[in-house]
C-alpha cells in the first residue's frame, strides 16, 4: 500500500470538497421572499433548490470527516484496518473510496 498515494488522493479530494462548498455557499442561502421578483411557484423552486443544496452540504460535511478520520488512521498506522474486526480492508474497496473504515464482511 503506497501511503504518499493514498494521503495525496484524500488530500486532493478534500481540497475538492472544499472547493465545491465554497462555490455553492450561496445556493444554500436563506431564500428572501420577494413577491415584485419571484412569483410563488419561483420561490418554491428555490425552496427546493435550497434543500437540495445544503443536503448535498451535509453528504460533502460527512465525507470531509471520514477523510479527515482516515488522515489520522495514515498518521498512527492503522490505515486499511478495519474499525469493528481489526482486519485488513481488501486494498480494491480502499482504491474505490480510500476513506473507508470497514471491510466489506463488517459492511454488510
Amino acid at each position: 500500500m503506497d501511503e504518499k498515494h493514498i494521503r495525496a488522493r484524500l488530500l486532493e479530494r478534500r481540497a475538492e470538497l472544499v472547493r465545491l462548498s465554497a462555490l455553492s455557499a450561496q445556493a444554500r442561502d436563506t431564500v428572501t421572499l420577494d413577491q415584485q421578483s419571484v412569483g410563488r411557484l419561483s420561490r418554491m423552486d428555490a425552496m427546493q433548490g435550497q434543500a437540495m443544496a445544503q443536503a448535498t452540504e451535509v453528504q460533502r460535511s460527512n465525507e470531509l470527516l471520514r477523510i479527515e478520520a482516515a488522515l489520522v488512521r495514515l498518521d498512527d498506522g492503522e490505515y486499511g484496518l478495519c474499525v469493528v474486526c481489526g482486519e485488513a480492508i481488501a486494498p480494491k474497496r480502499l482504491e474505490v473510496d480510500p476513506s473507508a473504515t470497514v471491510c466489506i464482511d463488517c459492511a454488510g
